[in-house]
């Protein structure tokens, strides 16, 4: 192996589309039940079908909206 190399003329993997960030998020155990039966319907990991959800939330610009009863 080189004891260095030049990665000046590198370029960014095509294939990366959109990197993911890990997070720790507090979550219903409901919440989580329902994503994982989805999960077993569709066969996509429950963790993608929530990230899918909310990238859809994204795209349609949804905003929150909370009624306290």
């Amino acid at each position: 192996m080189r004891e260095e190399y030049d990665f000046s003329q590198g370029r960014k993997n095509p294939y990366v589309k959109r990197p993911k960030k890990q997070v720790t998020i507090n979550l219903d155990a409901a919440t989580v039940d329902y994503f994982k039966s989805q999960a077993e319907v569709s066969g996509i990991p429950y963790q993608t079908l929530i990230n899918l959800y909310l990238a859809d939330c994204v795209a349609q610009k949804k905003q929150l909206q909370t009624l306290w009863k």
